[in-house]
């Protein structure tokens, strides 16, 4: 953690929503004049497309079922851990892109499926923002967890999850069901074992909780919508935030626990806009004062 180097990390799952959460704080960067440097999770995959698909067919061949982008061996993660320490120490750091489709690479001139060079960041950023599957990452050789100021978690509920991955990935990379249901066993492993416990590290939780059946999320037609889901917010320590406040301001919100908000789903950029504002504007201050 760093006072005059701040660093923002989101975390979620592939098909939880953490795109869209990125875009509400980039709203807020421009809103309030936040100079940010952003990373993606994916910059920090070990292999390529191509060494993906070999590591996952040697691996199937000896037995591992397992091993999928969520593992984090298939993750450079102390680099990722690096990058995140020498930040927070002199606003310096280093990051790349992976092209996921043709589009990006026809912008990039890279080839799908590969990676960009790595590129410094951009001198005199506010703070570090980082969105990706291992944003708040705490084993005894990785820690971090350790070196962001502000960790967001973003978890819908498991069927709703799945249903957000195969309309996604049927939609816009041509995956048949079958498909996507067999990436998701593949990651099951890693999911209970790496994504989930992350979720104890972070400072704020926001789970989207689905108010209509999702009960056979493998023959779902569509994706139900903020309208048909409410938002649980979790937050870890919740001294400082005013209750009173976000309820009043956020209509047909309430209190669950001490610590926990639930309101309609179609609130949820609000609610963002109102809790995360303040704790933007506070790390932002506090480097300045740094």
């Amino acid at each position: 953690m760093s006072i005059k180097h701040p660093i923002i990390s989101v975390t979620g799952s592939s098909g939880a929503g953490t795109s869209t959460v990125k875009n509400t704080f980039d709203q807020i960067f421009r809103r309030e004049g936040v100079s940010s440097v952003s990373i993606e999770g994916d910059a920090f995959h070990r292999y390529n497309r191509a060494d993906m698909k070999v590591e996952n067919e040697t691996r199937l061949a000896a037995g591992d079922h397992s091993f999928s982008h969520f593992s984090y061996e298939a993750n450079e993660l102390a680099e990722l851990e690096n990058v995140f320490r020498t930040y927070s120490e002199s606003g310096a750091g280093k990051t790349r892109t992976y092209i996921h489709n043709d589009a990006e690479a026809e912008i990039t001139g890279v080839p799908s499926g590969e990676f960009t060079d790595w590129a410094d960041f951009a001198d005199g950023s506010d703070l570090l923002f980082y969105e990706g599957l291992h944003g708040a990452v705490r084993t005894d050789d990785v820690k971090i967890a350790d070196h962001a100021d502000l960790k967001i978690g973003v978890v819908p509920v498991i069927n709703l999850e799945w249903i957000q991955k195969i309309q996604r990935d049927k939609a816009e990379r041509g995956y048949s069901t079958e498909a996507v249901t067999d990436v998701i066993l593949r990651r099951m492993d890693a999911y209970v074992n790496c994504i989930i416990p992350q979720f104890s590290n972070t400072d704020i939780n926001f789970q989207r909780v689905p108010i209509v059946d999702t009960s056979n999320p493998l023959i779902a037609r569509w994706i139900p919508t903020p309208d048909e889901s409410l938002i649980v917010i979790r937050f870890a320590n919740p001294r400082g935030i005013d209750f009173p406040y976000l309820t009043s301001m956020i209509k047909g919100s309430w209190m669950s626990r001490a610590n926990t908000i639930v309101m309609p789903g179609n609130k949820l950029d609000l609610a963002m806009q109102l809790i995360l504002t303040p704790l933007i504007l506070r790390l932002k201050e506090n480097s300045r004062r740094a």
